[in-house]
This record gives C-alpha cells, structure tokens and sequence, in this order.
C-alpha cells in the first residue's frame, strides 16, 4: 500500500485563484534537473474525495472539487502553507473503497 497526501479545494480556486500552476511548473522544473521521478498530480474532481473517509470534509469544499495528491509529505505541507486555504488529508491505497488514487470522475 501507498500512503498519499493531498490538499483539497474548489478547482476554481486551486486553478484559478491561486497560483498553483506557476508553483508546479516549478517544481517540475526542478525534479527534471534533479532527475527525480514526479510525485505529484493534480486532479479534477478525484473520487477519492467521496470516500466514506472523507465525507465530512468534501461537504467543506464548495463546486467541483479539484486536489494535489502527493506521496511527499513534505510537499503537501508546503502546499498548505501556501494556498492556506485548502483542507488537507492522507489515505493508503489501494484500500476497500480507493482502489485507484487517481480516478476522476
């Protein structure tokens, strides 16, 4: 099993609002030169959000859903402190209800 964490937020205000593109090109920038693998995806409305584990907290996060998912904690910490606004959460899978972490709907 994988543990994978994430921020949550509308998408409008992840993609829109916020200047979360210039944040990952830069981050991709910077694996690329490092030769590290990526780590780390952006989801539009990821099922995972509507796991019975996270019910309460998709019920905070107002439209279309959208989060960054990430096997780095550290990253995701970053990406809190960033964007401040966003929920935050981890989950293993494959589990009973997520069997694929990158499923979108």
């Amino acid at each position: 099993m994988t543990t994978y964490f994430f921020v949550a937020a509308s998408e409008k205000f992840l993609t829109v609002e916020e200047p979360l593109e210039e944040i990952l090109k830069e981050r991709i920038r910077n694996y690329k030169e490092n030769k590290k693998e990526i780590d780390f995806w952006l989801l539009k409305n990821p099922s995972f959000l509507k796991s019975s584990a996270f019910l309460d907290l998709s019920k905070k996060i107002p439209n279309t859903p959208a989060a960054v998912i990430s096997t780095d904690k550290k990253f995701i910490t970053f990406l809190k402190l960033r964007l401040e606004f966003v929920a935050v959460g981890e989950f293993e899978s494959p589990n009973s209800e997520i069997n694929d972490p990158f499923k979108v709907e």
